[in-house]
């Protein structure tokens, strides 16, 4: 099994065709042989979390049963076409899972990986359907979690994604090490506490956290690779 992420760019004059996306993806996607789940993804202003849309960025996590069943639809598939004509640039991260705990549509996508640790750069994704009654909540800790998670040391880039506005959010996030990673998530006291009031207080209805180790990275996403210097980048797209 592993795991891609890809965040793609739109120009301007062809965020119609961003939108259309949304729609007319799902049946090819569901389709796609060797693909077991996936989700398209919309994005917040700037790639951060923010209830206003950046409607020039949308993305696809797909988990695929091989290699070679992400290679054909990087190379065939209706959607990876799409792309190439429609996008001004993408970026994709392929992963493979380390730990994975709670369900996501009430499935649990990545399975029930061995709890390994690895040297080198990690991958996190956090997913929550969020109560309607605690979006205040949870919106009123947003920036303040994202400024803790730039500025922590360790942090190399994330995406702040969504299935639908407002409720239905995640994170993708990468760091140089799962010490790193460790310490933002349990050595802060901030966003520990921001944790301990979405137990408390109950803020979603559903949830999910993953680790992923980072098999390659390959495009650009505002110019750049974010993990060039510290990942191999030679699969083809």
């Amino acid at each position: 099994m592993i795991v891609s992420l890809t965040i793609v760019r739109y120009r301007k004059a062809f965020v119609p065709f961003a939108l259309l996306a949304m729609a007319i993806h799902r049946l090819p996607m569901w389709l796609q042989d060797g693909c077991s789940f996936w989700k398209l993804l919309g994005s917040g202003r700037n790639g951060t979390f923010d209830l206003q849309p950046d409607w020039q960025q949308w993305g696809l996590l797909a988990v695929w049963d091989g290699r070679d069943d992400y290679e054909r639809f990087v190379e065939s598939s209706f959607v990876s076409k799409w792309w190439r004509l429609l996008g001004s640039e993408s970026w994709t991260l392929l992963c493979e899972p380390m730990q994975s705990h709670g369900k996501w549509d009430g499935k649990e996508p990545f399975g029930k990986p061995n709890n390994i640790t690895i040297d080198g750069p990690i991958a996190v994704l956090t997913r929550a359907t969020i109560r309607i009654s605690r979006l205040k909540n949870f919106w009123s800790h947003v920036d303040e979690v994202a400024n803790l998670m730039v500025g922590a040391p360790g942090y190399i880039t994330s995406f702040w994604v969504g299935e639908a506005p407002v409720y239905r959010q995640a994170t993708f996030s990468v760091w140089e090490s799962m010490k790193d990673m460790k310490a933002f998530a349990y050595g802060s006291k901030q966003h520990a506490e921001v944790i301990k009031k979405t137990r408390s207080e109950g803020w979603y209805s559903e949830e999910l956290f993953a680790r992923f180790s980072i098999i390659e990275s390959k495009g650009t996403i505002n110019g750049k690779d974010p993990l060039k210097e510290l990942i191999k980048t030679d699969f083809t797209s």
